[in-house]
């Protein structure tokens, strides 16, 4: 049988029809691989539409470069609500399927976390935080586990070594989920700041400064060693004492010891989880009223009250909740503003976090953060 050409119009139908189908199939996704904290190399068939964060506060910087970090999730540690309830109640305002993702454990110990329960839901990414992943030693490490079960797994941190850590701990989350763009626009805003402060503290005395971690809400006196908040401290050009006292990232000095050294500045670190002990609340959506009010306790509780750092006006109050994420540049260029004021007179904390809720935020950032001893509390 001979083929009849075919005329011009059902040739156009033919050439349309083509291309409508190729708009219908889905693009094919590209293989995505990263390295790690831990070094190691990282395949995923394609972004990941199904994570497990076993550290719950790990949203916190999911947050900042997906506008909907809820719908990734498979599951999660139990740990973000119970530590960080006033971000939570953000995050269930907007998204309200928080509430039906399932817990894999705490997410603050090895010995919290359920493996099991995660292999359970087939995710496929599991992030795990380094205090979470260990040092790859023994049968019972986490990494090691879920290799041997054919799940994916990485590891990011933004706690231990946050100065370190923070930005390629971003780079490789914004990859791992299709969002490097964003992730690098948050990093580029992160380096401005950071770059800025660095300038600004450069030859400058460092003052000697005491953090008193999760202040009023247990005996005196918790506080970091090195790394964590420590980092912060070094970072905005003052001198922490108790770097020198305590071997670990976090500990405890006593009352007599921090009224031996007498620092220059006290710093107290509180949240909303202090405000049944009677601690210091700051955090999202605290009225200023109310961080005014257990600032001044804290403040006139003895002992607390003889520090040189009160009766001179030096004495100042930070969100415990800016650890653990890359909102934490806000809290350096507070700090610096604290110990060098007349280097930073210009600028303004506040307008630095208004942009980043603005800009980048999957959740409002409103509400008094920090504190300062005249009761000035921002906003």
């Amino acid at each position: 049988m001979i083929a009849l050409p075919l005329s011009l119009p059902m040739r156009l139908l033919l050439v349309v029809a083509a291309l409508l189908s190729a708009l219908v199939l889905p693009a094919r996704a590209e293989p995505v691989t990263v390295t790690d904290l831990l070094g190691r190399s990282v395949t995923l068939p394609g972004p990941a539409k199904r994570i497990v964060l076993a550290q719950g506060r790990q949203l916190n910087a999911l947050g900042l470069i997906h506008p909907d970090p809820i719908s990734l999730l498979a599951g999660w540690g139990a740990d973000h609500r119970r530590q960080n309830p006033d971000a939570y109640a953000r995050y269930l305002a907007r998204f309200p399927a928080i509430e039906s993702v399932p817990t894999v454990g705490d997410g603050a110990t090895p010995e919290g976390f359920s493996f099991e329960k995660t292999v359970s839901l087939s995710p496929d990414l599991v992030i795990l935080s380094a205090s979470l992943a260990g040092t790859r030693r023994g049968p019972g490490d986490l990494v090691q586990r879920f290799e041997a079960a054919g799940i994916k797994v990485a590891v990011v941190d933004f706690y231990l070594q946050p100065m370190r850590d923070t930005l390629p701990s971003l780079r490789i989350l914004g990859k791992l989920i299709g969002r490097e763009e964003q992730a690098q626009d948050y990093i580029r805003f992160y380096e401005e700041r950071r770059r800025l402060i660095e300038e600004r503290v450069r030859g400058a005395e460092r003052p000697a400064v005491f953090m008193h971690a999760h202040a009023g809400g247990f005996d005196c006196c918790p506080t970091p060693g090195k790394g964590t908040f420590d980092d912060f401290i070094t970072a905005a050009g003052g001198r922490n004492i108790a770097a020198a006292i305590l071997p670990g990232a976090t500990g405890q000095i006593s009352l007599e010891q921090l009224l031996a050294a007498d620092p220059a500045i006290y710093v107290a670190t509180g949240g909303t989880h202090l405000a049944k002990l009677g601690g210091l609340v700051l955090g999202l959506g605290v009225p200023r009223e109310t961080a005014t009010r257990s600032f001044a306790a804290l403040l006139g509780r003895p002992g607390i009250a003889a520090l040189a750092a009160i009766r001179n006006g030096r004495a100042y109050g930070l969100w415990q909740l800016f650890n653990d994420t890359p909102l934490h540049i806000v809290a350096i260029e507070q700090l610096a503003k604290w110990f060098h004021p007349g280097r930073f007179a210009d600028i303004d904390p506040q307008v630095t976090l208004d942009e980043i809720s603005r800009r980048f935020s999957a959740i409002p950032l409103d509400g008094a953060l920090w504190i300062d001893s005249t009761g000035k509390a921002r906003p």
